[in-house]
């Protein structure tokens, strides 16, 4: 039987202070005692029980692992020991790991092995198998100038021999839709090269086709393939060899509820739980769902009394494509949309070369704004920051981490995040500390990111954030402008880059 908390009121001058004026702007709630009670050392406490977690199920937190099922509970019994009413969300997902690196062998018209890793990489949901073929191009655009559409529509595929291997460039549309018209043509394999319009889509990448496919499917820098399209005239054969496991399985996200508060003005707070299958990930994301979990357990022991009801959640399967989030807002009502005021999300907080950046909600800075009421969050942590005398960097809405299902059914969303595989530039390290053209987690979705891969200094400050924008939400009395109004940006699924923390185009 779940313990519930008998919360007491917050002081009356930050009860009153909450419901001065009816605009959000002017509302001030007092959160120094919350930003106190959260400390690095409570939040890396939870972060070497991850770590421990890790150490004894393989060194890794992948959802449907044992070192997730672990890291759930963990969870769960931290919560409902404190008094939220909490519970596991199960669903069904596609698991997908690689169990060996891919290999790419040019047969003919010479041999040569490309490098895993520098030439080629195994793409998500890649089958597993080897096949040897010759190799036919698919509507390319060489020289490349943008917008290539190739293998992006079935006419692409006139004319290609079944049971070839198909070369395709990366372009407009997304990798899941070029493969399946692939595979409806007949290619046993597919070669993926990116697209070498501009320098960013010239290297080796790393994308998702976002279900299980029967073939091997590999992706390759720009320069491999130019160099394995002029080899066709001479009669270019490869052997392409993938290692992988596709299958459903089963895992939970972790929603942990106040007790109290206004259940028609929610705040879901969430970070997601799993790690990739490379390692433990107690950056990626270790640091937000302890971080969070910290300010929940902290609110509960300083008896805090939400205006608005507050929802932890930990979410699963992020890194197969942000898939519990996904989850958890397709299993919403349009009354339990409306009825969530903001999402607040928190993926990465402890980078070792951090920056400080903040969703961009209004767009100001970045290509794409959230819905409406994303500003007010933004603007939540730009004050807090300007207060703390605090540099800061606005991020984009790319659709990388969970807050992409929030965004697309019109709730408004924002958060914290200190930076991955991107490199610090010298403008960051003067501004920030670290060290200029290292990337910002040298070791994202590697088996060093474990409890040493760690800022103890941007874990403080983000917490302090973290903590002041989630009782901030809580507490007001006002309505954030959002799901009442806002329609949502429609330009989630399939048109951002990236669904989760794969490319999908």
């Amino acid at each position: 039987m779940k313990h519930l908390l008998k919360l007491m009121s917050l002081p009356a001058a930050v009860v009153a202070c909450a419901a001065l004026a009816p605009a959000f702007a002017a509302v001030s709630i007092d959160t120094v005692a919350l930003r106190n009670a959260v400390t690095v050392d409570g939040v890396r406490a939870h972060q070497l029980a991850l770590q421990g977690i890790a150490d004894a199920n393989q060194g890794t937190r992948v959802a449907g692992s044992p070192g997730h099922d672990a890291s759930a509970a963990y969870v769960y019994n931290k919560l409902a020991a404190a008094g939220y009413q909490v519970s596991y969300q199960p669903f069904e997902f596609a698991f997908f790991q690689r169990t060996a690196d891919s290999v790419v062998q040019q047969l003919a018209p010479s041999p040569k092995v490309y490098a895993y890793g520098v030439d080629q990489f195994t793409m998500d949901y890649s089958g597993s198998g080897v096949v040897s073929a010759a190799v036919q191009a698919v509507d390319l655009l060489l020289p490349p100038t943008g917008g290539s559409t190739s293998g992006c529509e079935a006419a692409d595929f006139a004319g290609f021999f079944a049971g070839r291997i198909a070369l395709i460039q990366r372009g407009t549309c997304t990798f899941q839709l070029k493969v399946a018209n692939a595979v409806t043509a007949g290619a046993v394999g597919v070669v993926i090269f990116n697209e070498g319009n501009t320098p960013d889509r010239e290297p080796l990448f790393g994308g998702t086709l976002g279900a299980p496919v029967s073939i091997p499917v590999i992706s390759t820098s720009f320069a491999v393939g130019q160099e394995l399209n002029g080899l066709i005239g001479s009669g270019l054969q490869l052997r392409l060899q993938t290692s992988t496991i596709s299958e459903l399985r089963t895992t939970n996200n972790v929603i942990a509820d106040s007790p109290g508060g206004r259940s028609d003005r929610i705040a879901v707070v969430g970070a997601h739980l799993d790690s990739v299958a490379e390692g433990p990930g107690i950056n990626d994301n270790g640091s937000g769902s302890a971080m969070i979990l910290e300010i929940a357990l902290k609110m509960a022991e300083l008896r805090i009394q939400p205006v608005n009801k507050v929802r932890f959640a930990f979410w699963s399967a992020e890194e197969s494509g942000l898939l519990g989030s996904l989850h958890y807002v397709n299993s919403l009502s349009k009354r339990d949309i409306k009825n969530i005021a903001v999402n607040l999300n928190f993926d990465m907080v402890g980078s070792p070369n951090f920056v400080r950046f903040v969703y961009d909600g209004d767009g100001s800075a970045t290509p794409l704004a959230g819905p409406n009421g994303s500003k007010v969050i933004e603007d939540v942590f730009l004050d807090f920051f300007a207060s703390q005398g605090l540099q800061n960097a606005p991020t984009a809405f790319d659709g990388r981490s969970d807050y992409g299902p929030f965004i697309d059914v019109g709730i408004p969303a924002g958060g914290l995040f200190t930076g991955a595989e991107g490199i610090k530039s010298i403008e960051q390290a003067a501004s920030y500390g670290g060290t200029a053209g290292v990337a910002y987690d040298p070791c994202y979705h590697l088996a060093c990111d474990t409890y040493f891969n760690n800022s103890d200094i941007a874990l403080d400050q983000l917490s302090n954030a973290a903590a002041h924008a989630v009782l901030t939400f809580a507490m007001t009395t006002s309505a954030v402008n959002g799901t009442d109004k806002g329609k949502g940006s429609g330009q989630y699924k399939g048109k951002l880059p990236y669904f989760g923390s794969r490319l999908q185009r």
